[in-house]
């Protein structure tokens, strides 16, 4: 079903903004948790996707739990309601200050990514006499065929830990008595739209799991990361994406121990559907082997073009004719401010109401102010007011 989206409200609201469809959130957070729940599988959304107050009330009240990669991310779930015991916090440079926040305000998790943060972790949680709860991030070696700029699970990352450091690591661990292994984390990157990356992914999670049960270690929590993607091409189509299949493929090939209990941190397949960015067009511009659509919105409101070569299903709101050729791109003083090259483009006028689709994840949340340009309005498909 096409989305509809309220043009006449638009034409009252200054441009650029972001628009998000609660109605897609609703649903889309209710098929997430109907399928976690057939298998006892826990949910914490990934906060980086979306740290927007609203969002995050919602997905908190949808009894999700929090993936949090900095201080700032705590402190913006703990707000939104979300209850410290299910929160993680994950990141490859935790300030001292941010692991302490995570240790006074009893967090679940630390996923640690580095023998020098188990270290800082250790004596930081000493001093308070505290133990710290923490995960072991590991690099699976697993290839997940993205843009690199999104894998994270290779030696070559930054991300995680080794398999062949796994021996050190247990023995640091045991040498501080402030620290507590409870499981293992792994993220193999983002945007992962097929399962075969996964069955690699299990391959080496069950072979350290039967390594770990050698030295008598029992791993309480898998944290399998997220990184199941949408369908940027076709976000009327495939609204929601398919978290029963994403679940089935671990429920079949890494049955839980008894005892044990498996988590999963999507972001971009919870939020990135339910959020457009919307633009109006400057001018219509006319080269000598093309046009140009030029839009009051450019990278420094959605990045993920020129950062990524993402691609943006982008739709002009305010015309039915015939569709033409465009290079649609922003008014930024930078050459990569481009979001769409040859996009097929109902034909645009000047002022003509555009929408970028599937921008809910990494949209809003890396919006900048390069060029002393204003943050995007943000508004809500259920309470806009004029």
């Amino acid at each position: 079903m096409k989305q509809q989206f309220p043009l006449e409200k638009f034409k009252q609201l200054q441009t650029p903004f972001y628009y998000y469809d609660m109605d897609v959130l609703e649903k889309t957070l209710e098929a997430v948790t109907n399928e976690a729940n057939k298998h006892n599988y826990h949910i914490h959304y990934a906060v980086k996707a979306n740290a927007n107050p609203r969002i995050l009330s919602v997905i908190s009240k949808a009894g999700l739990g929090a993936d949090c990669v900095s201080g700032g991310e705590i402190q913006a779930a703990l707000k939104a309601g979300f209850p410290a015991e299910k929160i993680v916090f994950a990141g490859v440079g935790k300030a001292d200050w941010e692991i302490n926040l995570g240790l006074d305000e009893n967090i679940s998790c630390f996923n640690v990514e580095s023998i020098p943060e188990l270290e800082v972790i250790g004596e930081l949680a000493a001093a308070k006499g505290k133990v710290a709860r923490i995960a072991i991030r590991i690099n699976p070696e697993v290839d997940a065929h993205t843009h690199h700029h999104i894998t994270t699970g290779t030696k070559e990352d930054k991300f995680g830990i080794n398999i062949e450091q796994i021996d050190k690591v247990i023995d640091k661990i045991d040498s501080f008595s402030s620290l507590k292994l409870t499981g293992m984390h792994f993220h193999i990157g983002s945007q992962i739209t097929e399962m075969e990356p996964f069955a690699g992914l299990f391959v080496k999670a069950v072979e350290l799991e039967r390594y770990l049960s050698q030295r008598r270690i029992f791993l309480e929590n898998i944290n399998f990361g997220g990184g199941l993607g949408i369908d940027y091409k076709h976000p009327d189509s495939n609204p929601v994406p398919d978290f029963k299949a994403w679940f089935e493929i671990f429920r079949k090939y890494f049955p839980a121990r008894p005892g044990q209990q498996v988590h999963f941190e999507p972001g971009r397949s919870i939020v990135g559907q339910c959020g457009s960015l919307i633009s109006k067009v400057l001018y219509v511009k006319e080269g000598v082997f093309k046009r140009f659509v030029v839009l009051d919105a450019g990278f420094t409101e959605l990045i993920r073009p020129a950062f990524y070569d993402a691609y943006h299903e982008i739709e002009n709101l305010s015309s039915d004719e015939t569709q033409d050729i465009y290079d649609v791109v922003g008014p930024i003083c930078e050459s990569s401010d481009i979001f769409a090259k040859a996009c097929k483009l109902n034909k645009a006028h000047r002022g003509d109401y555009i929408a970028l689709r599937s921008a809910g994840a990494y949209g809003e949340v890396m919006a900048m102010q390069y060029n002393c340009r204003k943050l995007p309005g943000v508004y809500f498909s259920d309470s806009i007011e004029i």
